[in-house]
């Protein structure tokens, strides 16, 4: 299906022309027409599927009535409020919502923390429409009255499973505390595990579930395989497959600042070309990846912290050198997008080699176990 059967607005479809969207992903068909009908959402959809502007374009469609051009902040109080577990992805849905309203008079801002609390209390007084936000600086800008939620027509619990992964629970329960009971509550999970269907249970009302794809589900193009090493060996296990699956070049993912500079040092050491990644610079890493161009880079060490924007499609090796702590968070990873066409190999090295029941549950969820035997 096309945008310009929705009733959407043409200021709207007006940027979706610009930005050369047209045709809709599966989780976009789906969700745009139950969201612009008001009812409460429960999806499950991977992160790099197209599910911001199928949460946001909707929403915005609907906020569109208290369009207004004045510069009063109280003619613009938060009417949506979009959650995120990390700054990285916060920061990223708050561009595309600022891209979408850009022929709008509605506003938007995005707040989270690790950085001065000052730039985006002056941005809230000035009145925003939709508000972006990690759950933790959202509470300190509300506990320092800098934001107030009693207008809030819809909530957004973007990457819900990784926010109950993080420990966000109670934070969450806070912050819906503080919204009006009459609301249209927004769910996004790339799994409906059980705390997810609580959670779901407890602020959701008769919500319409939405599935694009089998939870957990991987495309038959790729291979899963993962590597009981220690962590002292994990740097030459890494090298070692690199080397003997003839990998010309590979994302290779870990989950600090710290630890992505030294493992990209190390494989440096070891006569690998390798590049060193933050979130913000990974999707712009797919242009160094495309098998029509030169290859230049053989390793790019990538901070994704878990959370990270998908893996571009042209890279077809992955490792995540630091897996999550359990089977299913692994693969709420953006590692494999279900619309690859090409083989691909990914490949994780846990921490806790003698874990059975990790082990178990991978080689149940399809990965399939190489034990290093430090060659």
């Amino acid at each position: 299906m096309k945008f310009d059967q929705f009733p959407l607005s043409p200021s709207l479809l007006e940027v979706l022309s610009v930005l050369n969207l047209r045709t809709m992903t599966p989780i976009q068909e789906q969700a745009i027409p139950v969201v612009l009908t008001g009812q409460d959402v429960m999806g499950a959809a991977q992160t790099g599927t197209g599910k911001t502007a199928a949460f946001s374009l909707p929403l915005l469609q609907r906020l569109l009535k208290h369009e207004s051009s004045s510069t009063s902040p109280a003619r613009h109080p938060v009417r949506a409020l979009v959650l995120l577990p990390t700054r990285e992805l916060a920061d990223q849905v708050a561009q595309q919502v600022k891209l979408y309203a850009k022929y709008t008079n509605l506003r938007s801002a995005v707040v989270f923390g690790g950085m001065d609390m000052k730039p985006q209390t002056l941005e809230l007084k000035r009145g925003v429409e939709v508000l972006v936000a990690t759950p933790g600086r959202l509470l300190d800008h509300i506990e320092a009255k800098n934001a107030v939620l009693n207008q809030v027509e819809y909530v957004v619990l973007d990457e819900a499973d990784r926010m109950l992964d993080i420990g966000f629970l109670p934070d969450l329960q806070r912050i819906l505390s503080y919204l009006p009971k009459q609301r249209t509550t927004l769910l996004f999970s790339a799994t409906f595990s059980p705390e997810i269907k609580r959670l779901a249970g407890s602020y959701l009302q008769n919500p319409i579930t939405i599935e694009v794809a089998r939870p957990n589900e991987t495309a038959s193009t790729v291979e899963q395989r993962f590597y009981s090493a220690n962590d002292d060996d994990k740097r030459r296990a890494i090298h070692r497959v690199l080397r003997t699956r003839g990998i010309k070049q590979a994302f290779i993912f870990v989950n600090s600042k710290l630890g992505c500079a030294r493992l990209a040092r190390s494989l440096e050491r070891e006569g690998l070309k390798t590049t060193a990644l933050l979130p913000t610079e990974l999707m712009r890493a797919s242009n160094k990846f495309h098998p029509a161009k030169r290859l230049r880079t053989r390793a790019a060490v990538a901070d994704a912290r878990w959370l990270g924007p998908p893996l571009p499609l042209s890279c077809l090796t992955s490792m995540a050198f630091k897996v999550p702590p359990s089977a299913g968070m692994v693969l709420t990873l953006s590692l494999a997008p279900t619309n690859i066409a090409q083989p691909r190999l990914d490949n994780l090295f846990p921490d806790d080699v003698d874990d059975g029941q990790l082990c178990r549950d991978l080689q149940g969820e399809g990965f399939d176990l190489d034990e290093y035997d430090g060659g």
